[in-house]
């Protein structure tokens, strides 16, 4: 971006509205499965995977970068955005808000399916794996499957009680403690690969989340041979010559590169008595108290203006903190508080409002950025690399033998 002159005005603000991806499917028509109404739309889909199939990391457990190679280009102004959390807490449905989906248009369906109230009944989850899109606006969303779910552990178990998904290689787990493993290796990758990461819980007294984020800092893994993902090393490296992961931590990583995205915790479903002032700071303090002596404490992209934070208390701004309503049928406004869709909306304009490329001139903030610049498909491939030393990582497997012998897993 060009400086401007002394005389020229200042900056626009920035841009945090975000439209339909060009060139996926034609704007208003987002039709999952990869179909649309419009003819000119065919040869946009005979060169690329249908909507239905683009999933970064599958149920097996595979990361696929051809799927998503053909909707990324060599821009180097993107954000990455990912969200984890248990099922039916609104993981797809602010994702969709991120995205900029209007589901007031007739005919037009999510870009991340949201459980409807069949799927709710039947106790299924809607999203497998890792599900990605991308807006015009250059904002990657992640969308991920479940954590703690009964209905993903459902699906992956053998009559024997052994797992169905190579969660560590070749090693033979059980699905109890595959689905456990699982939730950590998700959660180390999407802090290894975004900018920013939703970590999602219901109502207030929910700390699973927590405890989880808490367990993948405790037991060091992003600092165990994880490089950043613009590292120079990891694009040269091949993935079938990395070797073991003392060899590949030697290959790629670089002193003083450990990298982390920045959290933003967010609690769903509140009811009127938990969205009121003091709750919100006793939370927010309970917050900052229990990641005290973690990293996360160290992440210099804080939110300003921070969501029913109206304290002056000089440490509310430590960690990011948004507390969403319970969703009613009218949606209508409580004489005390916002709506669930106006702050829904608040939501989504802080979090976009980080990733806006003049973040930090409007702001004077650094916004969440990686050491170097890399393109769309150098960060897709280096994620992928990423990935292959999550799933081999020594630190992992001597966690899981320990979570085995001591039975300390859910079950």
């Amino acid at each position: 971006m060009a400086a401007t002159g002394g005389g020229a005005p200042p900056p626009p603000p920035p841009k945090i509205l975000l439209a339909k991806p060009p060139g996926l499917v034609p704007p208003g028509k987002f039709i999952r499965g990869g179909s649309t109404a419009d003819d000119d739309s065919t040869s946009i889909r005979s060169r690329l995977p249908s909507v239905g199939s683009l999933n970064l990391l599958s149920d097996s457990w595979d990361f696929h970068t051809d799927r998503i190679l053909p909707f990324l280009t060599d821009n180097t102004d993107f954000t990455v955005v990912g969200v984890i959390g248990p099922p039916g807490v609104g993981k797809s449905t602010i994702m969709n808000e991120l995205y900029g989906f209007d589901g007031t248009s007739p005919g037009m369906l999510p870009p991340f399916a949201t459980q409807s109230e069949e799927t709710r009944a039947m106790a299924r989850h809607c999203t497998a794996g890792i599900e990605p899109r991308t807006s015009a606006e250059r904002i990657i969303l992640l969308d991920t499957q479940p954590v703690f779910s009964p209905s993903v552990l459902a699906e992956m178990i053998r009559p024997d009680g052994s797992s169905t998904v190579p969660v560590l290689g070749s090693e033979s787990l059980s699905a109890e403690l595959a689905h456990e493993l699982m939730g950590i290796q998700l959660g180390v990758l999407l802090a290894s690969i975004c900018h920013i990461i939703l970590v999602v819980s219901e109502g207030v007294h929910d700390t699973n989340m927590w405890r989880l984020m808490m367990t993948i800092l405790q037991i060091d893994l992003l600092k165990h041979g994880i490089p950043d993902p613009s590292s120079p090393a990891l694009s040269l490296s091949q993935s079938s010559s990395l070797g073991s992961e003392k060899e590949s931590k030697d290959k790629i990583q670089e002193p003083g590169e450990e990298y982390m995205a920045t959290p933003v915790f967010v609690h769903t479903k509140l009811r009127d008595q938990d969205l009121a002032p003091h709750n919100f700071m006793q939370l927010k303090k309970a917050l900052t108290q229990y990641f005290s002596t973690s990293s996360f404490m160290a992440s210099k992209h804080q939110i300003p203006g921070t969501l029913n934070n109206t304290s002056n208390d000089p440490d509310s701004n430590l960690l990011n903190l948004f507390l969403l309503p319970f969703k009613s049928r009218d949606d209508s406004l409580s004489p005390q508080h916002e709506s669930y869709s106006s702050m829904l909306w608040k939501l989504r304009d802080q979090v976009l409002s980080m990733s806006a490329p003049l973040y930090s001139q409007v702001l004077s903030m650094s916004g969440p950025s990686f050491a170097r610049t890399v393109s769309e498909r150098g960060w897709l491939k280096n994620s992928a690399k990423i990935w292959e030393l999550i799933k081999n990582s020594s630190i992992i497997a001597e966690y899981s033998r320990t979570l085995q012998s001591s039975g300390m897993f859910r079950r």
